[in-house]
């Protein structure tokens, strides 16, 4: 799985910052470094993230977070809705910061894993027909489609001839 690149809009970071810390204010949560340098690396980050990702990178910049912080805070952010979790068919939880990015859905391959992210106007089409017809007012939705991916194919179809 390849590292994420790192970009900090720091005008999104300060306003998801002020969110955190009204949350936290409201929780009657301590409001500690750690838990501002997490929320930092994850919107700083592109892309998807496991924990042990998340961690190892902290870790690389010299900043001194335990695991548990590190899950403990992720809990909090997903329970707020600054960050999303997703379960992509393996038996290991995958981010993504959320705050302020347009709804989207995966592709995601059996074979290597790797999560191609797609927006298609008509799947809100679909969501808002649906939620008329049923009489639901629709919040969020999550599509994952799995297959193999082009790159796996090449590799199988490789392995077949050779």
């Amino acid at each position: 799985m390849a590292i994420s690149e790192k970009h900090l809009d720091k005008e999104k970071y300060e306003e998801v910052k002020k969110i955190f810390t009204a949350y936290l204010e409201n929780k009657g949560l301590r409001k500690t470094s750690e838990r501002y340098a997490i929320l930092e690396e994850i919107y700083s980050r592109t892309g998807h993230f496991d924990v042990e990702q998340l961690y190892a990178g902290m870790k690389e910049q010299g900043l001194r977070v335990s695991r548990a912080t590190v899950y403990n805070t992720l809990d909090l952010l997903v329970e707020h809705g600054l960050v999303s979790r997703h379960q992509f068919g393996r038996n290991l939880a995958q981010y993504e910061k959320s705050y302020g990015y347009r709804q989207h859905d995966h592709v995601i391959c059996t074979e290597c894993h790797k999560v191609v992210e797609f927006c298609d106007p008509r799947i809100h089409g679909i969501q808002t027909m649906v939620g008329e017809l049923l009489n639901f007012h629709i919040l969020h939705h999550s599509l994952n489609l799995y297959g193999v991916c082009g790159d796996c194919r090449a590799q199988a179809a490789a392995l077949q001839t050779s």
